[in-house]
């Protein structure tokens, strides 16, 4: 069945009109003088036409050539492509943007003879034509998530197996990459950071258009995407900060000419400059113009205006910078426009393809490969192709790469993976003393474990994981668990945060969700009495007997507790006794950091409790009754001789006490600290964090017998590497639900089945654990 366009007069927004040329003329001069990007001089430079526009136009060349000096090309006269195969997965989706002819209907579809979804074979074969003809990259398009919006979807899914379409991508991504060698990159639309987390492994880039910030082109029945929920701007910038955090090299962009103002497109620019800025990840950036298209509501609509648009290529590279990649898709401008493209600052082309079309804009083919390197010799800049990720990130692949894409990216980087570093026969001795006796090595010796690279890494690892093997056995354990932030307890409503009785209803909600545990951190409201502290565990209790469940309390930092009994005007000692009364049943061990007063005073700003304080507080919740995890923050300002000695401190304790349950081991994450540490602008990478984790595994064995990963902060795929190499539990798996900004680390949540392929990967059966590491029968009781 053929399309029915409505024809919708949008708002046309887009026009240099309202900002008088003065404006763009100071914007200009500021710019010219080194000036930092703002918002509102690049809104002014937006509306740049004739000599102003020329005037523009070179210093954004200027900045791209010298961006690329910087990164080693001497010349800064090139611009890079990417070969690829383009793979439709699904035109089906289940937003409505008033410009797309990319998405069918299921009748639709029912009339071309087509399934709703490419079979794997057919997803294979498009692949193999594509590598047949030189192609690096598979592009995986498809409509978002259209088994919500479509039956016929749903169907096709269920019956093959999969819970869900990016289930289904991340299983043909996967076939690709083992197939054909091909690079997955993956275009699958909006993703939570768990689904990010899912599909990291099968592919070393994805992206997602900005497209604009503006919420009135969502919110309002005249904006081209209205009645699209995945086109909610604040959701869209949710995924790009979710993929930085996720270490994901990502392609984002705006889109110009649907009916965004020249201020929306500099706030857009802004929005991903921001998202840079905070993680790093945005390797390319995206300028796209509006083509209209027939059979589509905005089928009437002009096309953006060329110098517009170019004025929009020059401004996106002066808000990214000169180290940033800007990219204007070759096909969707006229061949005799280019260079003026090439002028306005843009480093690449994108994706070409020489087998599939644009299946986004198949109205527009892509120029044949020796037509582009002409037109772009002609501008005086080479043609250089490159692989789906940019060469500064797989250039870091303990970083930014899954360890499962290591080998396919440097296959074809045509470097085979470099030899391994050798294992001196020192280190052997090392390991060879430490799995005999954790205690025999001295300070220094551990030290130099945790700078193990290349091969000494892997044997190190090895050690780890078969002291795990013998200590724990063949399961990687977890607890079905949530977050509560304390600081959030607003009894009176006053600052419209948690309330007692929203603290029952999340207690309730855990409980009959399969929850056993429920943990709660943060100092309580200034201005609250100390007695908060304990209502806040009332309510939880209250909650969860309410729903005929009895969920173990974790609760309460020792500077916390510092804090509630100064409040009490009581011992530490008698606070603690307090809490079990109310029915509290261990405690939180972080804020540990690094138990080493200097580097204390360095992280938190001298705000943290000392070192020996910290001791004293577990010490006591141990003697009270109340057992409590070790904890440790890395990856900042520490030696690996502060390490070692973070943990024989621990190990002393829990020689002293037994009160520890296990170990987390948290990388720093900058962009989340309060305090600037400096130097440290990334959390350390898979090397440092296999590592860690392996030194901790052999230096506390006999102490204490969990190590666990924290999946939330370095992410599944490294869990996964550290579950490997000693550590034996993912703690617990954080639910959401009710009031999710209760959580401090809400939208990051695991399902049993992803602990289940977690441990399945591993050759290991996941088991449900409670807080105290009784194995449960998966009903929240205790097996005998």
């Amino acid at each position: 069945m053929s399309r029915v366009a409505v024809n919708i007069e949008l708002p046309h927004r887009s026009t240099s009109g309202p900002l008088p040329q003065s404006a763009a003329r100071r914007a200009l001069a500021y710019a010219e003088a080194g000036g930092e990007p703002t918002l509102e001089h690049a809104e002014a430079l937006l509306s740049s036409h004739g000599p102003q526009l020329e005037r523009l136009l070179a210093l954004a060349g200027h900045l791209r050539d010298r961006g690329a000096a910087s990164r080693g090309d001497s010349s800064g006269r090139r611009i890079t492509y990417s070969k690829k195969v383009f793979i439709p997965l699904t035109t089906l989706c289940r937003d409505r943007c008033r410009y797309c002819t990319f998405v069918d209907t299921p009748r639709s579809l029912r009339d071309q003879g087509r399934q709703p979804f490419l079979s794997p074979e057919e997803v294979v074969l498009i692949a193999r034509d594509g590598a047949a003809t030189g192609c690096k990259e598979a592009l995986f398009t498809l409509g978002d998530r259209p088994e919500d919006r479509w039956e016929a979807a749903r169907d096709w899914l269920a019956e093959h197996g999969y819970a869900s379409t990016l289930d289904y991508v991340r299983a043909m991504a996967e076939l690709v990459r083992d197939e054909t060698g091909l690079l997955p990159h993956l275009n699958p639309g909006v993703m939570t950071w768990t689904e990010m987390q899912r599909l990291r492994p099968a592919a070393p880039s994805m992206g997602m258009m900005l497209e604009t910030t503006s919420s009135a082109l969502w919110s309002q029945p005249s904006g081209a995407h209205y009645g699209s929920p995945d086109k909610d701007p604040a959701l869209r910038l949710q995924v790009l900060d979710d993929a930085g955090r996720s270490r994901i090299p990502f392609t984002t962009g705006i889109l110009l000419g649907i009916g965004e103002t020249l201020k929306d497109r500099a706030q857009s620019l802004f929005a991903i400059r921001d998202a840079h800025t905070r993680w790093g990840h945005i390797q390319e950036t995206i300028v796209q113009n509006f083509r209209a298209k027939p059979r589509t509501a905005m089928q009437n609509q002009p096309d953006l205006g060329t110098s517009e648009y170019a004025a929009a290529v020059a401004v996106a590279r002066w808000v990214m910078g000169p180290g940033a990649h800007i990219q204007a898709p070759p096909n969707l401008t006229d061949p005799e426009e280019l260079r003026l493209l090439i002028r306005a600052g843009i480093d690449d082309w994108g994706g070409v393809s020489p087998v599939t079309p644009d299946h986004v804009n198949p109205e527009r083919p892509w120029p044949q490969i020796e037509d582009l390197s002409r037109l772009t010799s002609q501008a005086g800049y080479d043609l250089k192709e490159r692989l789906t990720a940019h060469p500064r990130w797989t250039a870091d692949p303990d970083y930014w790469l899954d360890h499962r894409l290591h080998d396919p990216v440097s296959l074809l980087l045509e470097a085979a993976p470099g030899a391994p570093a050798a294992h001196s026969h020192a280190g052997r001795a090392l390991l060879r003393r430490a799995e005999a006796d954790s205690s025999a090595l001295a300070e220094h010796e551990w030290a130099h474990l945790l700078e193990s690279d290349g091969e000494s890494l892997e044997q190190l690892a090895s050690s780890a994981d078969a002291v795990r093997a013998e200590r724990v056995g063949e399961q990687v354990t977890y607890a079905v668990n949530r977050n509560v932030d304390a600081s959030l307890y607003d009894p009176s409503r006053r600052r419209g945060g948690l309330t007692d009785e929203d603290l029952r209803l999340i207690a309730a909600e855990a409980a009959a969700r399969g929850a056993t545990e429920i943990c709660v951190q943060g100092a309580v409201d200034p201005l609250l009495p100390g007695t908060a502290y304990l209502d806040i565990v009332d309510a939880l209790r209250t909650g969860a007997e309410g729903a005929g469940a009895d969920l173990h309390l974790h609760a309460y930092r020792p500077a916390e507790i510092l804090d509630a009994a100064q409040r009490l005007d009581v011992t530490t000692g008698e606070f603690q006794q307090q809490l079990q009364s109310h029915g509290v049943g261990s405690v939180p061990g972080t804020a540990a950091r690094i138990l080493d007063d200097d580097l204390r005073r360095t992280l938190s700003a001298d705000t943290d409790i000392p070192a020996a304080q910290w001791l004293d507080l577990i010490r006591s919740a141990h003697r009270a009754g109340l057992r409590s995890t070790a904890t440790m923050v890395y990856g900042h300002a520490e030696t690996p001789l502060q390490i070692v000695q973070h943990l024989l401190a621990l190990r002393r304790l829990q020689e002293e006490t037994v009160g520890f349950t296990e170990f987390i081991a948290m990388p720093l994450i900058p962009q989340d600290s309060p305090v600037l540490v400096p130097g440290v602008c990334r959390m350390a990478d898979d090397r440092t964090t296999r590592a860690v984790h392996a030194v901790a595994r052999l230096l506390l064995d006999g102490e204490i017998s969990h190590i666990q990963a924290a999946w939330p902060k370095f992410g599944l795929g490294c869990a996964q590497r550290v579950l490997s190499g000693g550590a034996d539990d993912v703690g617990g798996v954080l639910l959401d639900g009710t009031r999710p900004e209760a959580d401090p680390e809400a939208g990051r949540t695991l399902s049993l089945d992803d602990v289940r392929r977690t441990a399945a990967a591993l050759g290991r059966t996941s088991v449900q654990r409670s807080t105290l590491y009784e194995r449960l029968d998966g009903l929240g009781t205790a097996s005998p």
